[in-house]
């Protein structure tokens, strides 16, 4: 089983539950960047794997496909920390999927406290613009 977390916390519900099975995909994050294009092709729903906490590849791979355009659902799944969210959203992701076990060992609340993933962006503060 998993869990679904955006800004407001973990969710009672899938915010994409609507889109059409045949227009998601799940991409690897080893998938070569130069197929982005042609892989999301009618896709309303992308899915980008996350083996390891320790592979950043998938912030890479949300950052690519939204600077291409793709203005569909992007999700980052697997082995995303709490600590990692904030990351997650500026790269592109609109929500977050984690298995159970995880979302056991680091509850709502931790992820709750890197939801304003804008205010704590360190160029913004920089450049003194963050509360």
């Amino acid at each position: 089983m998993t869990v679904l977390i955006n800004d407001t916390g973990f969710l009672s519900h899938d915010p994409a539950r609507w889109i059409d099975p045949e227009a998601r995909v799940d991409l690897p994050s080893d998938t070569d960047p130069a197929q982005l294009r042609s892989l999301l092709i009618g896709k309303e729903l992308v899915r980008i794997a996350f083996p390891s906490f320790a592979d950043g590849r998938g912030f890479t791979l949300a950052r690519m496909i939204r600077q291409q355009g793709y203005k569909g659902w992007l999700r980052a799944q697997g082995h995303v920390i709490a600590d990692q969210y904030a990351m997650a959203r500026r790269s592109g992701f609109d929500d977050v999927e984690i298995d159970t076990d995880l979302a056991a060992r680091q509850p709502e609340a931790d992820w709750l406290a890197r939801a304003d993933w804008q205010a704590h962006d360190y160029q913004a503060r920089l450049r003194g613009r963050a509360a």
